[in-house]
């Protein structure tokens, strides 16, 4: 895979978006907007979530711009399968929804997606949001989370093969518990550094920590598992 890059000066490979939306309309609205970007290009359009799966791996995309709800495989399937393709081990995938109570989100960060956004997001926050997903951030409305995981951790559900169990969480310090319950709440690395007297640098380093001790594939999974673990509820301080 290529590797993403983002607008800092010097940056020189565009970050290779592939579109996946069952409405046209849609998907040559966000096609123009993520081509008027000079540090983007967009790489394959799909209608169906088996469209996507393919245009990912021919089309080589970096991240994947995925509709919750399309014909013949919907976009957690979608996601489900790329993220288990060894061969798209580098690919992000970042979920558009109609309403940010969709409890189908939650379902989507657990099959592998590193984040989601409404549809009737702002241009440029939806450029800003493929930036941050491509450069292994993940996206987290700390609002909208919270709620979701709150109502979809109540239903039964098996995490996917990879999750991190929540025992695991005994190997994390309490430092590193507590930089882990600011970023299952949505906040990044800088916020959580104000939040803790830190430097955003120090943080980036627990978060790193954090993942490689859980197994973590990225911050999304590290949501999940917070919550699972009940090491934050939405109601907690």
């Amino acid at each position: 895979m290529t590797t993403p890059q983002d607008s800092t000066p010097g940056a020189t490979t565009p970050i290779r978006v592939l579109l996946a939306d069952d409405q046209t309309l849609v998907r040559s609205a966000f096609a123009m907007l993520v081509a008027s970007a000079r540090d983007m290009e967009v790489v394959g359009e799909a209608g169906t979530g088996r469209q996507a799966v393919e245009l990912a791996r021919t089309a080589r995309a970096d991240l994947v711009v995925m509709d919750i709800r399309m014909p013949d495989l919907d976009g957690i399937e979608a996601t489900r399968r790329i993220a288990a393709d060894e061969d798209l081990a580098g690919v992000k995938i970042l979920i558009l929804t109609t309403y940010d109570t969709d409890e189908h989100i939650v379902e989507a960060l657990r099959a592998g997606a590193s984040g989601f956004l409404v549809k009737d997001t702002r241009p440029t926050e939806l450029l800003d949001a493929i930036r941050t997903v491509a450069a292994g951030e993940s996206l987290l409305s700390p609002g909208p989370t919270a709620r979701l995981i709150a109502r979809v951790l109540r239903l039964p559900a098996t995490p996917p093969p990879g999750t991190p169990s929540p025992a695991a969480l005994s190997a994390l310090s309490e430092r590193e518990r507590q930089v882990l319950a600011l970023v299952a709440r949505g906040l990044n690395n800088t916020e959580a550094a104000q939040a803790l007297g830190l430097s955003p640098l120090t943080t980036k380093t627990h978060v790193s920590r954090i993942m490689g001790k859980l197994g973590a594939r990225d911050r999304a999974q590290l949501v999940i598992t917070a919550y699972e673990s009940g090491l934050i509820t939405p109601s907690g301080p």
